[in-house]
């Protein structure tokens, strides 16, 4: 079978059928990061890849923005489950006629996030390439039990923090309009894709307090990573359009469009959990603390019913999910 037929995560789960658990591997391919233990602790392991033409394109991306955004979508990973971070390890392919300010911008960018997030860059590596690329590895620690995909049932609630739809649509302006559009509410938009936030407090909490039952950062778009939840837990879920957090810059630029970017744009980086019925209060009581509004946009139905988008009306309505896949072909 070719790749472009099997796609990422088929790829993913080959990969994982074939690689055996190794000694403290309390959970290793399939979730948002691995979740391992050495004697009395446990640690929180993820890493991302961002190559230039497929994660980035530097007519639009600055370098302080491409080592900000790298050390972001991996704190998002720790903060899917309910972690805090420690140590990252940056490794750079390089083309050779960089200039070396570029180097030194990009890291400066990891610092300034770094220096927030209680993060130490502690190593890495570098090599020469035709094109820029970034491996990031970023490792924490699990002060409470971490919270994973596989927790939800039939009857929870579905929450999301903050909006959706503002990275995708944001990119979407910048390969449109390039940087020549104005107005408070394109940068808001582009600033969501360029600069993430990864909702670490929302996660620390949700964790401490016991309360989301299964979670999953929203990076490759709001249907596909529910899929990915929904699949670990074996249960299906029914959405709410009309519940869908939009920001006000995402309803002035989305147009004919609608909740389209909320449903398939990837990189929000949002936490999408399941939550007991029977908790709402409880949720009520603390998501102040959350740092991060919170909207409830579904529930967990059983997996037969599979995931189904229903209309102000009650009417389910098709939505194609296209999340972002790097090997899967577009149908």
């Amino acid at each position: 079978m070719r790749l472009s037929e099997l796609g990422e995560f088929g790829l993913i789960e080959k990969i994982r059928k074939a690689t055996p658990k190794g000694r403290g591997v309390r959970l290793g391919i399939g979730d948002d990061a691995a979740w391992v233990e050495w004697k009395e602790n446990s640690f929180l392991i993820t890493s991302d890849l961002l190559v230039e033409g497929v994660h980035f394109d530097l007519k639009w991306t600055s370098f302080y923005g491409l080592g900000y955004k790298t050390l972001a979508v991996n704190l998002s990973d720790l903060a899917a489950m309910g972690g805090s971070p420690a140590y990252l390890v940056i490794s750079l392919g390089i083309p050779v006629d960089f200039n070396t300010e570029y180097i030194e911008e990009f890291y400066r960018g990891i610092t300034a996030l770094a220096s927030q997030s209680g993060v130490a860059l502690v190593g890495g590596d570098t090599s020469a390439s035709k094109h820029f690329f970034v491996s990031a590895s970023l490792t924490g620690h699990a002060p409470y039990r971490p919270i994973t995909r596989t927790g939800g049932k039939v009857g929870d609630d579905l929450y999301v923090t903050g909006t959706l739809g503002d990275s995708a649509l944001g990119l979407k302006l910048l390969r449109r309009k390039g940087g020549r559009a104005k107005g408070q509410e394109f940068s808001y938009l582009v600033s969501r894709h360029q600069f993430p936030t990864a909702r670490l407090q929302a996660g620390t909490l949700l964790a401490q307090v016991k309360l989301a039952k299964a979670m999953i950062d929203i990076s490759d778009g709001l249907l596909q990573d529910l899929g990915h939840l929904c699949k670990a837990s074996r249960i299906g879920a029914a959405v709410w359009e009309e519940a869908l957090p939009l920001s006000r810059p995402y309803r002035f630029w989305a147009g004919r469009k609608g909740s389209h970017y909320a449903f398939t744009g990837g990189e929000d980086y949002e936490l999408l959990f399941c939550l007991r019925r029977r908790d709402r209060t409880r949720l009520e009581k603390i998501k102040k603390r959350l740092g991060v509004p919170i909207t409830r946009i579904g529930k967990c139905v059983p997996a037969r019913e599979g995931i189904k988008v229903l209309s102000g009306e009650g009417n389910p309505f098709s939505i194609p999910i296209q999340g972002h896949d790097h090997f899967k072909k577009r149908l």
